[in-house]
């Protein structure tokens, strides 16, 4: 689902390993040089005058200067591929140049220019990963779901007939809190829905049943109509990491500058634009103060797509507060006129599943979780082991996480496995909490699981 980086891991690593020493020797921390040059091994050139016998003799080759040797050459590779940007090319070389190091035989600990070139490694990537979260999402990298609503847009169908007149005979039977009318505008896309965006619209239907309770709970608290879940599903497909083109994201696809304005907050860490919970309730509320502006939920809809003032500048230039006829007047951006017709014909197909061959399609089961309040970073591969679960689950059920490590300095709400939270509980414990995104569980051959400092039992400890 998701790519993580190891970062995180390896500065975390660092400070296992200086935990470890009983004394130590303090070296001042090297920032990494902009090239700096592996070293290299040179061997004497013998006289000629030499017996024979110390001819065939080889160089000692020393052991500690061949690993920093290789570690550099991949720390090297790794610097060129960030500068040119292959950020993922470079985390492998990152990597290896780590793993180069700590799985040799060699004390790292009690070796100089082993722990140099260690500290080196990990002031150096972490400082390069800081440098690239500043500018985005740094090494992580997440990657995104192509928002539906880009797809429907681009689209032109023209109007079936047949379908037309099936949606008027059967709209009478479809009971909805919100206003549903067929007109080529709405039929257009279920014609569109029906054939080239079927597959679109059956991987949204199954996939609602993991958020269809919550969201159904959170409009009804919020006193907006229950039917707007199709705007979600027409939106994002109920991808929580859903991105539009034009930066839109998550399930709701909220532009950041209007997710600050109703509490979601994007920091290093977290994007709340990306968690169900929270963008649901912002959505409902930011739509119920769209329908008080404008008094319909066409025009609140349209608004919630193109900004509330674009509405209204429509509305004062044509004066009517009608989407359709703002529709016909071409007063409104080309994405706005279309948004509102395909949550129309999402909602019609998706009330009326007999009708459009989508009564066989089984929900997916609601995501089910407890939450654990935590004011701690921690890595989700430790949770993972405390709760034996797995990096993929708790990134589903805590898709807001930009990161594989919760937020270094505020709290967050993680989600666990229903059942689970007195076993973390008990689990985390027994580790530090300024240890917690550098330990994992090991388990002995008896079945006991045993917590102990990933860098020390990776260096040999």
């Amino acid at each position: 689902m998701h790519r993580y980086w190891s970062f995180p891991i390896a500065g975390a690593v660092a400070l296992s390993l200086i935990s470890c020493k009983t004394e130590e020797t303090k070296t001042e921390s090297v920032a990494p040089p902009m090239r700096a040059m592996a070293p290299t091994i040179s061997t004497a050139a013998q006289p000629a005058s030499q017996p024979k016998i110390e001819e065939n003799l080889q160089p000692k080759v020393d052991p500690v200067e061949a690993i920093i040797a290789r570690v550099e050459k991949e720390y090297q590779a790794g610097l060129a591929n960030y500068t040119a940007g292959h950020l993922d090319a470079a985390k492998d070389n990152f990597d290896r140049a780590f793993n180069l190091l700590l799985s040799s035989n060699q004390d790292i600990r009690n070796n100089d220019r082993l722990q140099q070139e260690f500290d080196k490694l990990v002031e150096g990537i972490n400082n390069l990963e800081m440098t690239a979260l500043k500018a985005g999402d740094g090494f992580t990298e997440q990657k995104g779901e192509p928002a539906p609503i880009d797809e429907a847009n681009e689209v032109t169908f023209p109007v079936d007939p047949n379908i037309r007149a099936k949606a008027e005979a059967e709209i009478r039977d479809i009971h909805s809190d919100l206003p549903l009318v067929i007109n080529d505008e709405v039929a257009r896309y279920i014609t569109y829905f029906s054939s080239h965006g079927r597959g679109t619209l059956e991987n949204s239907l199954v996939r609602a049943g993991k958020y269809r309770e919550m969201i159904l709970g959170t409009l009804s608290a919020e006193g907006v109509p229950q039917d707007l879940i199709y705007l979600a599903q027409a939106e994002s497909g109920f991808h929580p990491l859903a991105v539009s083109r034009a930066g839109a994201r998550g399930m709701w696809q909220f532009m950041a500058s209007r997710g600050t304005g109703y509490g979601l907050q994007r920091n290093w860490w977290v994007d709340d634009r990306q968690d169900p919970e929270k963008s649901t309730r912002a959505a409902a509320r930011h739509l119920k103060d769209l329908y008080n502006q404008f008094g319909d939920w066409y025009l609140a809809m349209a608004a919630y797509n193109s900004g509330p003032g674009t509405v209204q500048n429509a509305v004062q230039r044509t004066g009517y507060a009608d989407f359709w006829q703002l529709y016909r007047r071409g007063v409104l951006p080309k994405e706005t006129r279309n948004y509102v017709p395909i949550i129309v014909a999402v909602t019609i197909m998706a009330k009326n599943p007999s009708q459009y061959g989508l009564d066989h399609l089984q929900p997916e089961s609601p995501l089910r979780y407890d939450k654990v309040e935590i004011n701690y970073p921690v890595d989700l591969r430790l949770v993972a082991e405390c709760v034996d679960t797995s990096v993929a689950t708790l990134q589903e059920l805590n898709p807001s996480l930009l990161r594989m490590t919760t937020p270094k300095d505020s709290a967050f709400s993680l989600r666990i496995p229903a059942g689970t939270a007195a076993v973390y509980q008990r689990s985390i414990a027994a580790i530090p909490k300024d240890m917690r995104v550098a330990w994992r569980y090991h388990k002995v051959s008896g079945g006991a699981a045993i917590p102990h400092d990933a860098a020390c039992y990776r260096a040999g400890k």
